[in-house]
């Protein structure tokens, strides 16, 4: 993977945005930054989600007759695998340049620690064949394949064990004490 890409990963993680659009960003102001590329999805009046690739916004509100109000972002980092590079926005490519098919959770971490950015691991209801890691200053949640499903042996664009599988934002202290409350101790 190129240092750049890389490069895009940690900033996520470190500041809860893509190339600046944040969780709580109107739909409108998401698009400014990451353009008009996307699939809209509606599957209910009050819930709203933008495909932009690799990154998926989504906002909710009360009634039609109500503003959209941010919920969340998550980067499908897993696509990368099956699709490689090209399903990356535009906005986002020409920043940060090509796209690897993996993201190595352990390398991230590496590069996250040495900016001084901890990731604290997070009992999870997918344990073990996924773990969830949470960042509290930025409120970015990362979740990584651990285990390999099926007893497949890997292929040619299929996750490995120890990619990341996701990057989302926002996730709340709150529900990081629920997630220990009702999954810990377990090992995450």
């Amino acid at each position: 993977m190129t240092p750049h890409s890389l490069a895009f990963y940690v900033d996520v993680v470190m500041s809860g945005a893509v190339l600046g659009a944040r969780p709580t960003d109107s739909p409108d102001q998401v698009t400014a930054i990451l353009g008009t590329d996307f699939a809209e999805d509606r599957p209910y009046g009050d819930t709203l989600a933008r495909d932009y690739g690799l990154a998926e916004f989504f906002w909710v509100r009360e009634s039609p007759d109500h503003p959209w109000e941010g919920h969340h972002f998550t980067l499908q980092v897993h696509r990368l695998a099956y699709g490689g590079g090209a399903i990356v926005n535009r906005g986002i490519r020409d920043r940060y340049g090509r796209f690897d098919r993996h993201l190595r959770f352990d390398k991230l971490r590496r590069l996250l620690a040495n900016r001084g950015v901890g990731l604290e691991d997070v009992p999870d209801a997918n344990a073990p064949a996924y773990t969830l890691h949470w960042q509290p200053a930025s409120q970015v949640s990362v979740i990584t394949f651990r285990e390999r499903q099926w007893g497949r042996p890997p292929r040619r664009g299929n996750r490995l064990v120890g990619d990341v599988n996701s990057i989302s934002s926002s996730m709340t202290a709150g529900q990081v004490a629920w997630n220990r409350a009702r999954y810990g101790p377990r090992d995450a």
